[in-house]
């Protein structure tokens, strides 16, 4: 007669239902529901970008993008190089310098902004930080300055509750690092002069291509101002102190993958299938819902931000509250391994610079029914690891 192995009492069974897609990675995120490599096959390959063809399904992406994202008509959209940070690095080295800019950081990229300004540009500034899992007050800040800031700390799972406090009549700019809030917010484009964001978020697109938007005020300061450093060519929207319009249009600054392109056009697709912006934000909000529901039924665990008005229904990050735990970082990593090795959620540790937990990408191309899967997972090898 074979032996019966058991499990310590305090060992959950471990769960027999799996995710379908156990891809929950904060960037490169999941792909759509819908997606299929053989969708892809009108892309416009070993074509140039600059043929009728090539600049056609450019400027599809930028229209869709405007029509979905409810992007006002006097709002430029342009797609530029080198992800949302080569986006919000554009947006910084050509319109800040004109006035004092207020830095705003709660998390790692922001920070990561500011160090651009304080050690880069060297202008005129002030610092604004919060701590992982806190907020900065918007309506502390001095809008007759500009503003530095991300909308969804992607680091920290903190976001911003309401862009209600920002004044409609600002004299500075506002810059706003998106990249994990749009398509997932209804971001209020008469509070934001320039937004970013990169396909590999919520539409869960492929890196390397970002997203620029100028607001009309964001336009009249690039072709006002000049800045006191040179511009590397990759940077540089105006021409003869005018916007060069083209890039608005699709005419790319540098050469973008058509079969990336290609593969955006099919998620704005999706995303209209879904119900458009409310439905792309309707998921986010059901992925984030189960894992608030799971968090709740236990007492080992916690959402990093601490106050559930500012909690990203994208970039959920999670902590460990259990007193037993000694060393968080090792016993975090610990879990998302065995997560990762039974193939059932990967890529959930929590970002390097953050505190030790777990990261969960809830954006609208995960399905509900995955995030309820994976998480009886997560109790389980939680459970496995405190009892050794």
């Amino acid at each position: 007669m074979a032996m019966q192995t058991t499990l310590p009492q305090d060992v959950a069974a471990r769960p027999s239902a799996r995710p379908t897609n156990p891809r929950f990675s904060s960037g490169p995120c999941a792909k759509p529901p819908s997606f299929d490599l053989s969708k892809l096959a009108g892309a416009p390959l070993g074509r140039s970008h600059r043929a009728t063809e090539g600049k056609t399904k450019l400027k599809a992406a930028i229209e869709t993008t405007r029509e979905i994202l409810r992007i006002p008509d006097d709002y430029r959209i342009g797609i530029v190089p080198a992800s949302d940070t080569g986006a919000f690095e554009m947006a910084m080295w050509t319109l800040l310098g004109e006035r004092p800019v207020q830095m705003v950081a709660w998390e790692s990229f922001g920070a990561g902004w500011v160090t651009d300004v304080v050690k880069q540009l060297k202008i005129d500034h002030s610092v604004h930080t919060a701590g992982y899992g806190e907020i900065v007050d918007l309506a502390t800040l001095d809008y007759t300055q500009d503003v530095c800031f991300t909308w969804n700390g992607t680091t920290s799972g903190v976001r911003v509750p309401t862009g209600d406090v920002i004044p409609a009549d600002r004299t500075g700019l506002t810059l706003c690092d998106a990249t994990s809030a749009a398509f997932a917010v209804d971001l209020p484009w008469d509070k934001l002069d320039v937004t970013t964001y990169s396909w590999q978020k919520v539409l869960g697109g492929e890196a390397a291509h970002g997203m620029l938007i100028l607001s009309p005020r964001a336009v009249e300061r690039l072709e006002s101002y000049t800045p006191a450093w040179p511009l590397p060519k990759i940077f540089r929207l105006t021409k003869g102190g005018n916007l060069i319009e083209g890039i608005f249009r699709g005419e790319t600054i540098n050469t973008p993958s058509m079969l990336c392109v290609e593969d955006y056009l099919q998620a704005l697709d999706w995303a209209h299938s879904v119900g458009g912006l409310e439905g792309l934000i309707a998921r986010a909000d059901a992925n984030t819902a189960a894992v608030t529901r799971f968090v709740a039924a236990q007492p080992w665990i916690d959402f990093l931000a601490s106050d559930p008005a500012t909690r990203s229904n994208t970039s959920v990050c999670l902590k460990f509250t259990d007193p037993r735990i000694t060393d968080g970082a090792a016993f975090a990593k610990s879990v998302a391994k065995r997560l990762a090795d039974e193939g059932v959620a990967f890529d959930i540790g929590g970002y390097r610079d953050a505190p030790p937990g777990l990261r969960i990408w809830c954006g609208a191309t995960v399905e509900t029914a995955d995030i309820e899967a994976m998480l009886p997972w997560l109790a389980w090898a939680f459970e496995t690891e405190i009892a050794g």
